[in-house]
């Protein structure tokens, strides 16, 4: 089976980690910076703090505009909010190269569907990563992270996934991804939200009981609009999701929390509002009412941090 260069578009905690791993891999690995455009490549070591080990690679870091074809496996690290633009930059570049998308959230491949894109590949991923500085990440997976088809085939599927995978990092293709794509959001509007404005690490959930009630009521609303698009979920199942997520990542904040910390945009529209805006759509909005509130008032939090 062929070897293909790995683009990683994001060089953030979760990019730079899978760069790393797959350096150790012996994979070709370029990591792409989502938000610039005008940078030298250079080379960068990185290191990959784990609870038992450390990991350390050299990876080549530069911009998409210093690469004219993208001709291998393209994966997308970067913030949701910049998938538009990124969207128009990568078509003339991808050269029919498959795109996994490794964001949380709903829908957040749906500018690559509308730009006629033909292999597209969505992660849920199930592993969390804190910088600890500009070249250090401390890593912790919670389980195997799997792949579904948006649009493509399963043969390219497990082409994708044997690209990536590494045993540090693991990945699994799987065929009916949509119902972890909601699972994952419906936590992940969770964690983003209650996090965010608690200012609490992600353990909260399995530490105390208050945080979990307030957990379930979210979780039992969105399984509720989860139902409208078709896709069937057990409260209890998404619980015992959260819970694992919450002890796996005891002491580690919340992307969106370090958003905010830092002045950054949050990606709360993919969580909150994604699933509110499902329910709105059904003309179901008292379904959304504690999930949307949750979401605007941590949008709020996050336009108040910025001024």
């Amino acid at each position: 089976m062929r070897n293909d260069t790995i683009y990683i578009v994001g060089a953030g905690a979760i990019g730079k980690v899978l760069a790393v791993f797959l350096k150790l891999q012996q994979k070709e690995v370029v990591l792409i910076r989502g938000s610039v455009d005008d940078q030298p490549s250079e080379i960068q070591s990185l290191s990959v703090q784990m609870a038992d080990a450390s990991f350390d690679a050299s990876v080549e870091v530069t911009t998409l505009a210093n690469i004219e074809k993208l001709k291998g496996v393209v994966v997308l690290t970067n913030k949701s909010f910049g998938n538009e633009a990124l969207t128009r930059a990568l078509k003339p570049k991808l050269n029919g190269s498959p795109i996994v998308i490794m964001q949380n959230g709903l829908n957040v491949e749906q500018s690559f569907i509308d730009a006629g894109f033909t292999d597209i590949y969505r992660c849920v991923l199930f592993a969390t990563s804190q910088p600890v500085s500009d070249h250090t990440l401390r890593f912790q997976p919670v389980t195997t992270s799997p792949i579904g088809v948006i649009k493509g085939s399963a043969q390219n599927l497990e082409h994708v996934v044997s690209e990536i995978n590494s045993p540090n990092f693991p990945f699994k293709a799987e065929m009916d991804i949509q119902p972890l794509i909601w699972k994952k959001t419906i936590s992940n509007s969770v964690f983003n939200s209650v996090c965010s404005l608690v200012d609490v690490d992600n353990g909260i959930f399995h530490r105390n009981e208050k945080a979990l009630t307030i957990a379930k009521r979210i979780i039992k609303e969105c399984v509720a609009i989860a139902k409208l698009s078709g896709v069937i979920l057990k409260e209890e199942d998404v619980t015992e999701n959260l819970i694992k997520i919450s002890k796996a990542s005891d002491g580690q904040q919340i992307s969106t929390l370090v958003d905010i910390k830092n002045k950054r945009r949050t990606e709360i529209d993919t969580f909150n509002f994604a699933i509110a805006s499902i329910a709105e759509k059904y003309n179901q909005e008292s379904l959304a009412v504690e999930t949307k509130l949750l979401g605007e008032l941590t949008k709020l939090k996050s336009e108040l941090n910025q001024q």
